[in-house]
């Protein structure tokens, strides 16, 4: 699971990865290769490969994955190098374990330093696109998505690519300013419409510190500013980060989550599980040149910022700032440098130009201001809310909400029983659900959105807090199956209850609902799966000196006691009401070399209730709902609309049709705000969370089924047996009991 809840936290997705041959390196910029280098390499091939789950051998078709690693890492959008460069590069895809076994670093080295020539002959030949100038009014395209497409052919061809692109970013610039402009007309004229005789005589206040600002370039100065500074900063990288990506191209080409740890990336790695770095409260992984928001750490500051430009998942943060010090463009950073813009001081203030996860073309940007801080554990802890529903009958339901941000546990004293004094989420679950209880709930939801996973034990203690006892989960090691079991017989609540998830629960959250959907104790409701993490990772150094690096590796996988493995397929929901996260492309089928999904023999355990049975009508009736409120159908307008656009891979290069396509953007989104913030035609203080507000509906008619059943199978045990049904009713009258 490796779940870290740092202020800040970092996935090391960095592809990369080596050839080998004699390539030129005499115009490198790193020299000095540390001679510790060959021992690091050849160490790595020698330990990553039996610690990994497969124990798949270095082979030709691991350097052929590993190959192509490194060049989309490179140039992830095939747009600096030429397919002659790759074409040259080509005759070594194959040879890249042979690098390996040598300890050789050489030709990875040389690669980079083609990349950093031929990224500075792009800067050059920008400013001479820029000179020149853009004809607007032409009808053409640009395909922005690069991603799976071929290397320009040669130099002619490669000037046509970039003429079309820095022309679409010009654009991008230009309506950027233009609706700022317009959305700070707007602002003035309502602040002008607003103000009193008394406050329109006062001295304006200074509020400078917190007015938030793009900084103001014109398109051409913005464009060259960001890529002087790319190339400035890959000149600027050193030795420890070309080996870094050079050997987690290798491990990547084993499985996305694998990766080498270099002696600072450690250090991060560290710091973090210490829970002493401060900074935003995210998880970021490098995705397209920027850092892209994975996950919003619950407690931490993104989490806390209720304006509303706060932090969505999904957004890619493009540059940072320090107060009110001017915005470093980070585009084509590499993550951990951005990471550690981002981190600092706590108290201090930071401020992050994002392009948000609704317009993945960059049209559009925004700006987060955000005090860091640190994610402390109290803030993480299990929260409840009791909520009263009242049906179209007029009957009132009470319902218990229990929120459950992350698997927290107190590692020294993992072991110990349930109860006492030690903080983890299976404790204050417990006490809350006994509070619940005490306030006479008629059901409760589960609600893991969000949940990234952590404790697998907590996982399986929370599961038996809901059924008497059996397997919850069965991990698959090299050598090993496991079958983890709940072993309390004791049951904390026994009622109706509701598990709501999305694209963002993965791992550990991903064991309870997929143990409570197979023993049919709780109805899933949520996005179309989960996030699909069904591996677990290891650290372990590289040998005894520190300066060689630590290894991250996959060292298990999770399978449901159905026999199922989590892995990429998720958890699938009972019913399905998706959330914006469903439009993205979030979740472990998206990452590439993702490992397989898989499938081995069920554990034995038995059912405990129906709820399967209701899951038809309980999924009816909530369609129903949905259809009849105005709400859900301005959603499903914004959601289609963000596939839509997550699918496109072409965008328009006049000025005009590029103007009203982010202009409807804008509309449709402001449509489904206000849908979602005045449901009634009233002011709310908080918007309301659609999926929470129909899950309850959903825990309200389970609530209902639950009592027709107990109901029936009370009146067929008294046809069957009336005098005992009797005499039951009086002893439990006589003990005072309902």
């Amino acid at each position: 699971m490796m779940k870290n809840v740092s202020g800040t936290i970092i996935i090391l997705s960095l592809l990369a990865g080596m050839a080998y041959g004699t390539v030129d390196t005499a115009a490198s910029s790193l020299e000095n290769i540390p001679t510790h280098y060959p021992r690091t390499i050849r160490s790595f091939a020698s330990t990553f490969p039996d610690q990994h789950l497969s124990k798949t051998e270095l082979s030709d078709a691991v350097s052929q994955r590993a190959w192509t690693n490194f060049l989309n890492a490179l140039d992830y959008d095939h747009i600096f190098l030429t397919q002659q460069d790759v074409d040259q590069f080509r005759k070594w895809d194959t040879k890249l374990d042979d690098i390996l076994r040598d300890g050789q670093i050489d030709f990875a080295v040389g690669v980079y330093t083609t990349l950093i020539s031929r990224v500075e002959e792009r800067v050059a030949h920008i400013d001479t696109l820029l000179e020149k100038g853009f004809d607007l009014t032409i009808d053409e395209t640009y395909q922005w998505k690069r991603r799976k497409e071929p290397w320009p052919a040669d130099t002619a061809e490669q000037n046509e690519l970039w003429r079309k692109k820095i022309k679409n970013e010009y654009i991008q610039r230009l309506l950027s300013d233009e609706f700022a402009k317009e959305e700070a007309d707007a602002q003035s004229k309502e602040n002008e419409t607003d103000a009193t005789p008394e406050e329109e005589k006062k001295e304006p206040v200074d509020n400078s510190e917190e007015v938030l600002e793009i900084p103001k370039l014109s398109p051409e100065e913005f464009i060259r500013k960001r890529y002087n500074q790319f190339a400035s900063t890959l000149r600027d990288n050193d030795s420890e980060w070309v080996l870094q990506l050079f050997l987690s191209s290798v491990a990547h080409a084993y499985d996305p989550h694998s990766a080498y740890m270099s002696p600072a990336s450690t250090e991060d790695f560290d710091i973090g599980m210490r829970l002493s770095l401060v900074g935003i409260g995210a998880l970021l992984r490098a995705d397209d040149g920027a850092a892209k928001i994975v996950q919003i750490i619950p407690g931490g500051p993104a989490d806390k910022d209720t304006s509303e430009n706060h932090l969505r998942p999904g957004d890619k943060i493009i540059g940072v700032g320090q107060g009110k010090k001017p915005i470093v463009d980070t585009l084509h950073w590499p993550l951990y440098k951005v990471v550690r813009q981002i981190r600092g001081k706590k108290g201090t203030s930071v401020v992050l130009l994002v392009i948000p996860a609704s317009d993945p073309t960059g049209s559009q940007t925004k700006l987060v201001k955000l005090v860091r801080d640190e994610v402390k554990l109290e803030e993480q802890a299990a929260k409840s809310e009791l909520r009263e529903l009242t049906l179209p009958d007029g009957t009132i339901r009470k319902l218990g909400v229990i929120d459950v941000p992350a698997f927290y546990a107190n590692m020294k004293a993992s072991w110990l029983p349930i109860g006492g004094d030690v903080r983890r989420v299976s404790s204050d679950v417990q006490n809350i659900i006994t509070e619940l209880r005490e306030k006479e709930v008629e059901g409760i939801i589960l609600d893991l959105r969000g949940n990234g996973g952590g404790s697998l034990l907590e996982s399986i203690r929370m599961t038996g807090l809901f059924i008497s006892a059996g397997p919850v989960v069965q991990v698959r090691e090299p050598n090993n199956l496991r079958i983890l079991p709940d072993m309390d017989a004791r049951v904390a609540y026994t009622g109706p209850l509701v598990v709501l998830v999305d694209r963002l629960s993965a791992s550990a959250s991903e064991i309870l609902a997929a143990a409570l959907q197979d023993y049919r104790r709780a109805i899933i409701v949520g996005d179309s799966k989960t996030h699909g993490k069904g591996t677990v990772q290891t650290i372990a150094p590289l040998g005894d000196e520190k300066q060689l690096g630590s290894i991250k590796v996959t060292c298990s996988v999770f399978y449901r006691i159905n026999g199922k493995s989590t892995q990429k397929m998720g958890v699938t929901p009972d019913i399905i009401i998706p959330s914006a996260f469903d439009s993205l492309e979030i979740g472990e089928d998206t990452l590439p070399n993702a490992m397989d999904w898989t499938l081995i023999r069920p554990a034995f355990y038995q059912p405990v209730n129906s709820v399967k049975e209701w899951r038809n009508a309980l999924s009816d009736a909530s369609d129903k709902r949905r259809e009849k409120d105005a709400r859900f159908t301005a959603q499903k307008q914004l959601l289609d609309r963000i596939r839509e656009m997550n699918e496109t891979k072409i965008v328009p290069l006049q000025i005009a049709k590029r103007r009203d396509l982010a202009r409807a953007e804008r509309e449709l989104r402001d449509l489904q705000e206000e849908a979602i913030s005045t449901p009634d035609g009233k002011d709310n203080e908080e918007k309301n969370d659609l999926v929470l507000d129909e899950t309850l509906n959903i825990l309200a008619d389970m609530v209902t089924l639950s009592k027709k059943t107990k109901a029936t199978e009370a009146n067929k045990a008294a046809e069957a047996d009336p005098m005992g049904q009797l005499e039951n009713g009086f002893i439990k009258w006589l003990r005072g009991q309902p």
